[in-house]
């Protein structure tokens, strides 16, 4: 049997980075969002035993080490079944562009394999798996606008955005984001911000304004659709809102800013032109996603939206059109994928 499930790319609203801890991962605190961009995943179950990855793009590893191979490896053990699983991604997010793709492959993979084995896993099961093989893969499991607390994986819905337009733009640059976190770490420990030069020039100056107006504005739009936990966090169920709703209230007061910015434009110069267009373009909040290389600016209007993606690739950007996903239309998207 043969599942297609559609496989949505994230963006990230506001990240914020803690110290690095004893299990070697940070803490960080965060805002997911689902966006309309998505890969194709297809999942066959067939005669025999053994797990294939199948990906015309190179830059895919179709080994133990993709994360939809190690999915589906623990979803048959899960399952208790014996059968050989064939999983093909078909790319349209970039790779190593902070949009989650990979996570997000493995997560309609696991949806996938669930319907082709006709065996579904208790949420609170799928989540667990999801946070063993990585910290962005539990958000998939319940899109929309999501908290992500902890190393990322500890997870709470919330109450959703409204359908905001959005350009995307992805440079032709891909960014680690383990050399991210390693350059972070670095920051930190010299206590100096590699960019601080930059505040003394007219540019960074007005590029900062540009932030703290976004800030506001983003800021103002989150609390303004009351966002409380309404779901769960790792399997468990959230108690009342105070869990998720503290964390959130601390980033929005703190700032809805990217630390991973400080480390990576840097690094790459090219990707701070970008949000510097987008700003320029009329985007009421831009922002690194993730570590990067993508970059995102939220509009009021579609209409906007359009007319600024269109003068940016006429001046060779890859700037694409997209929206925010509410939880209810994400679902609705995954149920219908096959």
């Amino acid at each position: 049997m043969s599942v297609t499930v559609r496989s949505f790319a994230k963006i990230n609203l506001g990240l914020k980075i803690g110290p690095l801890r004893a299990d070697g991962f940070h803490s960080l605190l965060t805002i997911y969002q689902t966006i309309a961009l998505h890969d194709v995943v297809r999942v066959e179950v067939v005669q025999g035993e053994g797990i294939e990855i199948r990906c015309g793009d190179s830059r895919v590893p179709c080994d133990a080490t993709n994360t939809c191979y190690r999915i589906a490896e623990r979803v048959l053990e899960a399952t208790g079944k014996r059968c050989r699983v064939v999983v093909e991604i078909e790319k349209h997010l970039p790779v190593q562009g902070g949009m989650g793709a990979a996570s997000s492959n493995a997560v309609a993979a696991m949806l996938g394999l669930e319907r082709a084995l006709g065996s579904e896993l208790a949420q609170a099961e799928k989540l667990g798996i999801a946070a063993e093989v990585g910290s962005d893969l539990p958000l998939f499991l319940i899109g929309g606008a999501v908290l992500g607390v902890d190393r990322g994986q500890e997870v709470y819905a919330l109450q959703g955005l409204p359908e905001t337009p959005l350009v995307v733009v992805t440079p032709p640059v891909g960014v680690s984001t383990a050399t991210a976190f390693a350059r972070w770490d670095a920051l930190v420990a010299s206590d100096s911000a590699n960019d601080s030069a930059l505040t003394t020039n007219e540019h960074a100056v007005t590029m900062k304004e540009r932030d703290q107006a976004a800030n506001a504005w983003l800021g103002e739009r989150l609390l303004s659709q009351g966002f409380i936990a309404e779901g769960s966090a790792s399997g468990v169920p959230a108690l009342g809102g105070d869990r998720a709703e503290t964390p959130l209230l601390d980033l929005v007061r703190t700032g809805i800013e990217n630390d991973f910015e400080r480390v990576v434009f840097p690094e790459y110069p090219e990707l701070r032109e970008v949000k510097s267009v987008l700003q320029r373009e009329g985007a009421c909040y831009a922002s690194l996603s993730g570590s990067g290389s993508t970059l995102y600016g939220m509009f009021d209007r579609a209409s906007e939206a359009e007319a600024a993606a269109q003068r940016m690739r006429a001046t060779g950007l890859a700037a694409v059109v997209t929206r925010t996903m509410r939880r209810a239309e994400y679902w609705e998207q995954l149920a219908s994928s096959n």
